[in-house]
């Protein structure tokens, strides 16, 4: 299996659970970004339900990744768009694990606001992406050398 392949398989893997973990699991995931004293809180149910936008915007992105995996379309051999769908896989992962530093440079849960980086569930979250970005990155450094 090449390291893009690879890549491509984590991808897919990882889009997948957070679309499960989103959509399917939205209890679990107030659980995970909500304290326990404030989850009577009347906004925790609309805190619940939006976070099944999130679970539907990785769906789509991880069936991309397990189609390029496992169908190969023809497209999909040129360098170019290998790079660009890389590029693009990276700047999805990227875009998960930014929005975490803020979080994480003000130490995590203040209080009953932001979710506890550095432990549990969302340290977990925000490594995987971390990684991913920096591997999917990788993979693109690697095809523009091809170029």
């Amino acid at each position: 299996m090449r390291f893009s392949d690879f890549i491509l398989f984590l991808n897919t893997l990882w889009f997948v659970a957070a679309f499960i973990q989103f959509s399917i699991a939205q209890g679990n995931t107030l659980k995970i970004l909500v304290p326990r004293e404030e989850r009577g809180n009347p906004i925790a149910p609309t805190l619940k339900a939006s976070v099944a936008f999130l679970g539907g915007m990785n769906l789509p992105i991880g069936l991309l990744s397990l189609y390029l995996l496992a169908v190969r379309p023809s497209f999909f051999g040129a360098n170019d768009a290998q790079l660009a769908l890389f590029l693009f896989f990276s700047a999805c992962h990227f875009s998960q694990f930014v929005y975490n530093l803020p979080v994480l440079m003000r130490g995590g849960r203040v209080g009953v606001a932001y979710w506890p980086v550095l432990k549990g569930p969302m340290l977990r979250i925000f490594v995987i992406d971390a990684t991913l970005f920096a591997a999917n990155l990788a993979v693109a450094v690697l095809l523009s050398l091809r170029v």
